[in-house]
């Protein structure tokens, strides 16, 4: 093979690999059809359970992470209410115990790209909404993560939804000052269907 064939052959498989390259790193396409198996839920439904007014019982953990055991109780509503067609939904708690009366606020965002919830939170009072948790559901179980700030110290949140039926759910969230290998929970709500 002569320089001039070489030339025209290596510019030729320049080409096609230039043309292939966007196709090896495309992401692929979602499966449309097929089995059921191939078909995942892409999670934006996950909260439609809980839309609709809810009796809560509350437990909080005065002061986490400072080795305290000291728990208060508090009973009210949670209302869930959908907000842009199912992608999103406001959540507004509202309780009293004999710590005294709670509200609290959150806004919960699907990120169809993600495939994953932030959740928002704003307590009464506070005039600004918490760093999001970040998170999804795996087998009727939600978990979601953020990094705060408390007490001068970084720490990791987890928030947990769980034992969910037609008619109650349970929320917790914990604490870890160790990066994770260790949680203390601090708040505990079971919901029951108002």
């Amino acid at each position: 093979m002569n320089a001039t064939a070489s030339r025209a052959l290596l510019l030729l498989f320049g080409v096609i690999l230039a043309l292939q390259a966007p196709a090896a790193f495309a992401q692929p396409a979602p499966e449309r059809g097929g089995s059921a198996a191939s078909q995942q839920p892409d999670g934006q439904r996950d909260f439609d359970f809980e839309f609709g007014t809810w009796k809560t019982h509350l437990r909080r953990l005065v002061r986490p992470l400072t080795g305290s055991t000291t728990w208060v109780e508090y009973d009210g509503t949670t209302t869930v209410r959908k907000v842009w067609n199912g992608r999103a939904n406001l959540v507004e708690l509202s309780v009293d115990g004999a710590a005294g009366h709670l509200e609290a606020l959150s806004l919960r965002l699907y990120d169809p790209q993600s495939q994953q919830w932030s959740l928002n939170f704003s307590g009464l009072g506070t005039g600004a909404m918490s760093t999001p948790a970040i998170g999804r559901f795996r087998s009727g179980r939600g978990e979601f993560f953020n990094q705060e700030t408390l007490n001068g110290r970084a720490i990791l949140v987890r928030f947990v939804i769980s034992d969910i039926t037609s008619t109650s759910c349970r929320f917790e969230q914990s604490f870890s000052e160790d990066g994770g290998k260790t949680w203390e929970t601090n708040w505990i709500a079971v919901d029951t269907r108002a």
